[in-house]
């Protein structure tokens, strides 16, 4: 059997890492979380990358002895059986769905700025072109997003550079909503964390992976946080929390109350190319996770249908599009599609964490490349206070988010209830 190539050391697999997680989510909600968190919202990024890492420690240990691609639906298929690995496979993909029509929303917040267009339609629209793109192709793709990803890093240190001379102008511990306003800042602002957890994913390809691959996700997620804690120190210091919070726009804003309407305009551009990029990546991904899913038996076979000409997924690229102009046409607020992302990815991370602690059990021999440190009778530490800190999480994202997750988690279960016995139930995968 050939095996992958190991050519990535852990500069490379760092820097893929911090391009996954250095998203759209820092230009389309550092103004709602300023909302709630007020000048101290920085400590919120700070909360979120304390909950990122500890769940990143899981992912790493899971991968080490389970290398996988897909490795969610296995890791819960070993510890909990078909069921519970059905159900988080399936919160994965409706969740990556939504996350696409909130930085839809996004984009469109930054176009409504720029060209006073409604933000719902422009969003809808976004969505129908990056669909319409990805039936015709996706050979471009890879190119695409690493010139938006430059776009975005230049963006945010654009920011961080025009709120140097700023620094010290505001309270930097101001609360809007005293500490739980920090915690629910950091329940929404965990969103532009999402993509660490892709790390784990380079296991077979990366040098001495048992090193290599935890020191990546804690690496990775330490260099976006400071970038994120220092834009948004930047942002307030600018801004200030009260004008952040209603704008739709936030870093274009900063912009051109630091430099004025042309620093505006290019923060706007990049924004877009940047929120753009997001959801042509979320959507083409997904699509291939439906698609990988459904070959493999644990979704409907049409998802695993193929195009006979474009050579692309596209029943599982028009349900992913279909699933994320829906959010937006129902939910139509950022934040409120955001957390309900949120939710479906803390669900898949308290599954993940009590996978670590079930198989700790189950299979004590296996070979664990890598291992996460300090157990007590047994039972792992880190992954308890993973479990611990994303429930605290999962309940901050509103009970709208909540509400509509619970629906989530059982349109999931009676899908696999009631499914036919062609899929789901006899994959033996």
């Amino acid at each position: 059997m050939t095996e992958l190539k190991r050519t990535l050391g852990l500069f490379k697999t760092t820097l893929m890492g911090v391009g996954v997680i250095l998203g759209a989510g820092i230009y389309t909600l550092i103004g709602k979380a300023a909302e709630v968190a007020g000048n101290a919202v920085w400590l919120s990024f700070l909360l979120a990358a304390l909950v990122a890492t500890l769940s990143g420690l899981s992912y790493a240990e899971l991968s080490s002895f389970i290398p996988k691609a897909g490795g969610e639906y296995y890791y819960a298929r070993r510890a909990f059986g078909r069921f519970f690995a059905f159900l988080l496979t399936w919160l994965l993909i409706v969740g990556l769905a939504i996350a696409a029509g909130a930085v839809a929303l996004g984009f469109a917040g930054y176009f409504n700025a720029m060209f006073d267009t409604s933000v719902i339609w422009t969003a809808v629209l976004l969505i129908m072109l990056t669909t319409f793109l990805l039936y015709f192709g996706t050979e471009q793709a890879a190119w695409i997003a690493i010139s938006c990803t430059l776009l975005e890093i230049v963006g945010v240190l654009v920011i961080i550079w025009l709120g140097l001379p700023e620094i010290g102008s505001v309270n930097y511990i101001e609360f809007a909503n005293g500490s739980e306003g920090i915690i629910s800042a950091a329940a929404l602002i965990f969103f532009a964390y999402i993509g660490f957890e892709e790390v784990v994913q380079l296991a077979e390809e990366s040098k001495q992976p048992e090193k290599t691959i935890p020191r990546a996700v804690l690496l990775s997620i330490l260099i976006t946080t400071i970038l994120y804690v220092l834009v948004a120190i930047a942002a307030v210091s600018i801004l200030g929390w009260e004008k952040l919070s209603v704008s739709n726009s936030p870093l274009a804003d900063v912009a051109d109350h630091a430099l004025g309407n042309e620093a505006f305009f290019a923060l706007s551009i990049i924004a877009l190319f940047s929120t753009g990029n997001t959801v042509l990546i979320i959507i083409l991904s997904t699509a291939r996770l439906l698609y990988g899913m459904a070959e493999n038996g644990a979704m409907p076979r049409i998802f695993a249908n193929v195009h006979s000409k474009r050579q692309t997924p596209h029943y599982a690229t028009f349900a992913i599009s279909a699933i994320a102009i829906l959010m937006v046409l129902i939910l139509q607020k950022i934040e409120v599609i955001a957390n309900l992302t949120n939710f479906a990815f803390f669900t898949t991370f308290i599954l993940i964490n009590l996978a670590v602690i079930v198989l700790r059990f189950k299979e004590p021999m296996a070979k664990r490349v890598f291992r996460i440190p300090f157990s007590i009778r047994g039972v792992p530490v880190i992954p308890v206070f993973a479990v611990i800190s994303t429930m605290i999480m999962i309940m901050n994202v509103g009970w709208t988010a909540f509400a509509l997750g619970t629906g989530m988690i059982l349109i999931g279960a009676l899908i696999y209830y009631f499914s036919p016995n062609s899929f789901i139930q006899s994959s033996n995968n």
